[in-house]
């Protein structure tokens, strides 16, 4: 699927998100995870270079880009990720929500740096909203929304569930137990399954290249 004709996705707006989201704890503390935002930042750039416009809302990383037809928005909580999707999803065409937005973020924060005291600490998580199923229930019938599924076990079925429950055109399936696929690094080995039941398997590919794949999949779905 790596061929694809260029300018697919002229007069396309497109939202990729794009990183990891930091939960804070404290000023200085924070829960978050290992995504590099390296395969978002390859979408982007793809589909700007296919006449896309894109959003790219990022959360924090250590890439940057530069191209005339990607804007970027910087976000580092999963809430103001979540805020910036739902405010542009109903002028967008495509959505691809590649981030890796944490699923819980503490109930409390500490204005002042948490100090330590007791043998042990206690934090309790409260669940952050689900921004692939809020733009699912929001979509329409001319918009496309891809959602990412990050999976060790039951990868396939998994993935499958959560085509439907958040109304997605299609999952991007990656498994932590595939090397060199997953956070940090430079390639990815992915599976898209469409709702219409298809289901394309990949070989580990750069992420460059897996993004021409994922593109060549929303072509079939315009």
């Amino acid at each position: 699927m790596s061929t694809l004709p260029n300018l697919s996705f002229f007069g396309k707006k497109v939202l990729v998100t794009a990183g990891p989201t930091y939960e804070k704890l404290d000023p200085v503390r924070f829960i978050g995870n290992y995504s590099s935002g390296k395969m978002g930042y390859a979408i982007a750039e793809l589909f700007a270079d296919m006449g896309a416009e894109v959003t790219l809302i990022s959360g924090p990383v250590n890439i940057t880009i530069s191209h005339p037809n990607v804007k970027v928005v910087k976000i580092e909580s999963a809430l103001e990720m979540f805020n910036t999707c739902t405010q542009l999803f109903s002028a967008i065409d495509i959505a691809i929500m590649s981030a890796a937005v944490a699923d819980y973020r503490p109930e409390h924060y500490s204005e002042t740096k948490i100090k330590k005291q007791e043998e042990s600490l206690t934090i309790h998580l409260v669940k952050n909203p689900d921004i692939l199923k809020t733009l699912g229930l929001q979509k329409r019938e001319n918009q496309i929304l891809i959602g990412f599924a990050l999976e060790n076990h039951n990868e396939l079925e998994n993935a499958k569930v959560k085509l439907i429950s958040k109304n997605a055109d299609a999952i991007v399936l990656n498994t932590l137990n595939d090397a060199g696929a997953g956070f940090q690094h430079d390639t990815n080995q992915i599976t898209i399954i469409l709702k219409n039941g298809a289901i394309f398997e990949f070989p580990l590919k750069t992420k460059k290249e897996v993004a021409k794949d994922i593109a060549a999949c929303v072509l079939k779905l315009l």
